[in-house]
């Protein structure tokens, strides 16, 4: 199994703490309010209420859209659903997409941003993050359809991660998604902080929405994860809050990382640099009881993502500081 953040349960095994300030999943830390749910949620089996697809379809722009338990979910099958082919993951980025994609006979290769153009022409499969996770780098929205027209005209697949896409819904594909081959992977989790409830949705053509929801099965979403996330995508008022805090709260992040050196890229949710010694501020973060993400891999760098309130500010302000004069 691949690491992520949001391990707290390994930091405080490794570092002995339980003060710790959480930055290392890029999730929103200021969540949707969950609603108090029917007593029903917990009892009846979890029919797809078509409620919450249509609210989904309308929040995302998208023409059909698929409820699954988390992106991951349809990360893990959408391999499953076609033939050996050859795939081009994006790289550096989601490390789960080419975890899955190396399997079931494909031949997987991972290509940086500035060669994925190229890289097209020789493969059936296209994983394109955007705004990618962790660098936040972004393809822009009439490229990757030029992208998805050349691989649909000889059967090919782009497939779209927009999980972190709530903050730049200008560069979405998903409305696009009628034509076949254009696969575009959305979730609840980031934008409204509600990754506990595990649920994602898939927008594409009816035909693979159709395969991918006979592979996942029945009952894939939870009767109350149903519940929240309807009255999420339907609280406009909290969503228009929402983004315009991200975005001065991620230009924070941006403007205290530069305050110390550090000349970062990103999201509304996070920021990403690449590090000279990530391991050593890995390390001097947790120490103090920050957690942030640490890449070794593809990209050696580190993600940050924001803190929840005033006194977690001043906190990182601290140890950026000591980090920046030792």
């Amino acid at each position: 199994m691949l690491e992520h953040g949001g391990n707290l349960r390994d930091a405080a095994k490794r570092f002995g703490r339980d003060d710790w300030l959480d930055l290392s999943t890029g999730i929103n830390p200021h969540w949707y309010p969950a609603p108090a749910l029917e007593g029903n949620a917990w009892h009846r089996l979890p029919e797809p209420d078509p409620a919450l697809t249509a609210a989904a379809e309308a929040f995302y722009g998208a023409p059909r859209m698929l409820p699954v338990a988390g992106t991951q979910a349809a990360i893990q099958m959408l391999p499953r659903l076609r033939k050996p082919s050859r795939v081009a993951v994006s790289a550096p980025s989601y490390a789960e997409h080419a975890h899955h994609w190396a399997g079931h006979s494909h031949t997987l290769t991972l290509t940086p941003y500035d060669e994925l153009e190229a890289a097209v022409a020789r493969n059936d499969v296209m994983v394109v993050v955007n705004p990618n996770n962790p660098t936040g780098a972004q393809v822009p929205a009439e490229q990757l359809l030029q992208w998805a027209d050349q691989l649909a005209a000889r059967g090919g697949w782009l497939v779209v991660d927009e999980a972190f896409g709530d903050t730049a819904q200008h560069n979405s594909v998903a409305m696009h998604t009628e034509r076949p081959g254009l696969i575009v992977l959305r979730s609840v989790g980031k934008f409204f902080g509600l990754a506990g409830i595990r649920l994602g949705f898939v927008a594409a053509h009816a035909d693979l929405l159709r395969d991918l929801a006979d592979l996942l099965g029945p009952w894939t979403i939870s009767g109350p994860a149903q519940q929240i996330a309807l009255a999420a995508l339907t609280d406009h008022a909290w969503q228009a809050h929402t983004r315009k805090q991200l975005q001065a709260n991620g230009e924070r992040l941006r403007a205290l990382l530069d305050a110390h050196g550090i000349q970062s890229n990103g999201t509304p949710l996070f920021q990403w640099w690449a590090e000279t010694q990530p391991e050593a501020f890995w390390h001097h973060m947790a120490e103090r009881g920050i957690w942030v993400r640490l890449f070794t891999q593809a990209a050696r760098g580190i993600r940050l993502g924001l803190p929840p309130d005033e006194a977690s500010w001043q906190r990182l302000q601290a140890a950026l500081t000591e980090w920046s004069t030792k």
